[in-house]
């Protein structure tokens, strides 16, 4: 990465947590158990990759970045629930993410499983309440508690869109991604794949639901924040569906190859799972090959959006070429 983009990183993953911070119920609201578990699953922790493409995509359709912040958050929240829910010892039975213990381990199964719940519903929430005419306001997490009390006690104000019917295709387009035509359906797929041999079709299928669906949301969500056209949101989807599939490859790679402390989570999961994997299917040169081939379409489908898509760029050069 070079210097002007590590800063744009570092400069948005902190501004994000804060706003994730202010976002998400404070641990000593009620039910505080609850709450608490949830900072805990989305706080201090992860890349932030798909925020960073809905900031991006969002300076490429010319948004404010105060009008990004509540899309990239209901993306990252619906990110967050999906990893706790994905922990389960009914799902993929994990003992660390993000270098720290899972959330039912951290905490028990049943809070897990009302967590991955809550984070869904509050992701929703953000995105229908807010919009720069209501002017909704939440503490700030650095103010003192009695001057948090109420919300509108705060200085803080996050905006998503003005224009009704954005804001509901937004909506629309988080919650097909989520559901059993997205995400969800993907990891469906991917449970029933266990101990199989897929083709690559399939193999391709599951992940543009599984891990795809989710990214490409984040793009179209933060290019909804601004002005782009029609003809530029179809760019941007198939942008994301490359970049996505792209992801997961090198996901499968860095399964193989990066220790657990690299990966922040248990390395050679899929692999003792006998889960089906472009690495399992390709081999390790052919799955690069493969990732290798996904950045150069990505970065094709960017070509005459001119230097407002530079941050697009950087970041698929990111997803692509990290520890790979």
């Amino acid at each position: 990465m070079g210097a002007d983009f590590q800063g744009w990183v570092a400069a948005h993953q902190a501004r994000f947590e804060e706003v994730l911070c202010g976002l998400l119920p404070r641990a000593e609201i009620a039910p505080q158990r609850l709450h608490e578990a949830m900072r805990y699953a989305v706080l201090d922790g992860g890349k932030r990759v798909r925020p960073l493409l809905a900031f991006a995509a969002g300076e490429l359709a010319g948004a404010e970045t105060a009008r990004v912040d509540v899309a990239a958050a209901a993306v990252e929240l619906i990110h967050a629930y999906s990893l706790v829910h994905d922990d389960m010892p009914c799902m993929d039975d994990d003992v660390l993410r993000r270098g720290k213990p899972t959330c039912h381990k951290q905490y028990d199964e049943a809070t897990a499983l009302l967590v991955g719940d809550a984070l869904q519903t509050l992701a929703f929430q953000l995105l229908a309440e807010h919009r720069l005419n209501g002017h909704a306001r939440f503490p700030h997490p650095n103010l003192p508690p009695q001057a948090r009390e109420g919300a509108n006690e705060s200085l803080r104000e996050f905006h998503v869109n003005d224009d009704a019917a954005r804001q509901l295709e937004m909506v629309r387009l988080l919650a097909l991604a989520s559901g059993s035509r997205g995400m969800a359906g993907g990891q469906a797929i991917d449970l029933s794949s266990v101990g199989q041999s897929l083709t690559l079709p399939e193999l391709e299928f599951m992940h543009i639901h599984k891990t795809g669906a989710l990214i490409r949301a984040a793009v179209l969500l933060g290019a909804h924040c601004g002005s782009a056209s029609a003809a530029q949101l179809d760019r941007l989807d198939h942008f994301g569906k490359l970049i996505g599939l792209a992801f997961q490859v090198v996901d499968d790679v860095l399964d193989c190859e990066a220790d657990t402390a690299t990966l922040g989570k248990t390395a050679g999961k899929d692999a003792d799972n006998d889960k089906p994997t472009y690495v399992s299917l390709l081999g390790i040169q052919g799955a690069r090959d493969m990732a290798q081939r996904l950045h150069r379409e990505a970065l094709e489908t960017l070509d005459g959006f001119g230097e407002p898509a530079q941050r697009l760029r950087e970041l698929a050069d990111f997803i692509v070429l990290r520890k790979f």
